[in-house]
């Protein structure tokens, strides 16, 4: 086999909301590295239908090792805490997580009600580290690993409407930090990837003027696409990456130079 960069050929990964847009980007850029997936996400007819896509598309070198489906709903404490332990008996390991699931409750501070804090709060940032803790220790056994967390420029810039959704992305790069710090001397690496507007099955349902009116505010007169989260996730999944942590990639298209 060739040598090349950002090969993941032998490593594993854990990827929530993996049949989502940017979720099944992810998950396409990893498996066409040569990683061997754990999908997730809640609806587990949408789930199997993935997997088998990835099963059918995956690189020669891996053709023995099918691609596994777990569903979980990260809204339930207990299912979460089930999730890598059941990543892992599939997988034999667990190199990579990447915390992509998330969900939105959009409404004004003033109208916010508390369901609409606590579901966020609860599947975006609760979630997240209870994955983070639960893959933490194969990890720190294993002396490697790779913790990326999608984020949004929402935690970096905030959001009007958004107050629960900017709170839990900008609480996700605090915990990453903290989390690089404790787990650094071992192998370990914490990092996030910020998109910035991507275009989703959510945005191609606005008005052309609406289109334009959010590629005016962004200095590649564009919305980005999926497969450019899944590069930057691929590149801080790497082996080459083992110097970066603690750190959040923004992939913003230039909308906010932070």
């Amino acid at each position: 086999m060739e040598n090349r960069m950002f090969d993941l050929h032998g490593m594993t990964a854990l990827v929530t909301g993996a049949s989502g847009g940017i979720g099944s980007s992810i998950a396409r850029a990893l498996a066409a590295q040569g990683a061997r997936l754990a999908i997730s996400g809640s609806n587990a007819g949408k789930l199997r239908a993935f997997r088998e896509e990835l099963d059918e598309h995956r690189p020669q070198s891996v053709q023995e090792l099918d691609h596994v489906a777990i569903t979980c709903d990260l809204s339930d404490p207990e299912a979460v805490e089930k999730l890598v332990p059941a990543a892992v008996d599939s997988l034999g390991k667990i190199d990579i997580l990447v915390n992509n699931a998330g969900i939105t409750r959009d409404n004004l501070a003033m109208r916010m009600k508390d369901e609409e804090w606590d579901a966020v709060i609860r599947v975006n940032l609760e979630a997240a580290f209870r994955l983070m803790r639960a893959a933490s220790r194969p990890m720190m056994k294993a002396k490697f690993g790779r913790i990326i967390t999608i984020t949004s420029i929402v935690g970096t810039t905030g959001n009007p409407g958004q107050i629960n959704y900017a709170a839990a992305k900008g609480g996700l790069t605090a915990m990453s930090k903290s989390l690089a710090q404790e787990l650094a001397t071992r192998g370990i690496t914490v990092n996030c990837v910020a998109p910035g507007f991507i275009r989703t099955a959510m945005t191609d349902a606005l008005s052309d003027a609406q289109k334009d009116a959010i590629n005016t505010r962004i200095p590649a007169a564009r919305m980005g696409e999926g497969e450019e989260i899944a590069a930057a996730v691929a590149y801080l999944a790497s082996r080459e990456a083992g110097y970066v942590t603690g750190q959040t990639l923004h992939v913003n298209g230039g909308m906010a130079m932070v």
